[in-house]
């Protein structure tokens, strides 16, 4: 019987499955990059095609980052009140860093660090966790859980027929949703203008 047995062993050692789902969790942040100059863009943004179970597996690890980068939004919002708009290297950016300012935007921004450095840990890779905390974080600011959604493919996986599965973001590839339009009852045929209605003629009177 199979009692609190946690997680699939997915026919790998440890390390090898650790690996395995930090790289589809990476892979799947990754799909929200800037593809404009890559040759090797995703088709879809936002999703991943791998088997059902590793698909099942994998979930909880994506939106456990997604938690934590959430969590860290607050933070950063308050850090960005004592930023400095100046370039890295100038004289402005110079008396920025020996003053207050930085102080305080360093103290506001060492949770969101702290964050990133945890996320970091989780799926190893530092591209992926910029995506994730820039871009992907802030979609789900109003949404309690829930980040993704697994859905099943019909056609199985060429070789060894194993099931296929998508796993991507809610909300970036909805359907949309289209009610039919109410009809109105309140528009009535028009009716003929009394100047213009003919008249009736009457049975047997003559022309």
């Amino acid at each position: 019987m199979r009692h609190r047995r946690k997680g699939r062993v997915l026919g790998r050692s440890p390390s090898h499955r650790k690996a395995l789902l930090k790289n589809l969790a990476s892979a799947l942040f990754l799909t929200e990059r800037d593809a404009t100059y890559d040759d090797n863009a995703p088709k879809v943004a936002g999703r991943i095609t791998t088997t059902l179970h590793k698909a099942k597996e994998v979930r909880p690890l994506v939106e456990k980052c997604i938690t934590i980068a959430k969590k860290s939004l607050p933070y950063a919002e308050e850090a960005q009140k004592h930023a400095t708009q100046a370039d890295r290297g100038t004289e402005a950016y110079k008396q920025w860093r020996k003053s207050d300012e930085w102080q305080k935007w360093a103290a506001a921004r060492a949770p969101v660090v702290a964050a990133q450095r945890r996320v970091v840990q989780l799926i190893g890779d530092k591209q992926a966790t910029a995506i994730l905390f820039d871009t992907i974080a802030e979609r789900f600011v109003d949404r309690p859980g829930g980040y993704t959604r697994i859905l099943r493919l019909a056609t199985p996986r060429l070789g060894d027929a194993g099931t296929r599965a998508l796993l991507e973001f809610v909300g970036k590839n909805d359907r949309v949703k289209r009610k039919a339009e109410r009809p109105s009852f309140e528009d009535q045929a028009p009716v003929a203008n009394e100047d213009t209605a003919a008249e009736p003629v009457a049975a047997g009177s003559e022309e």
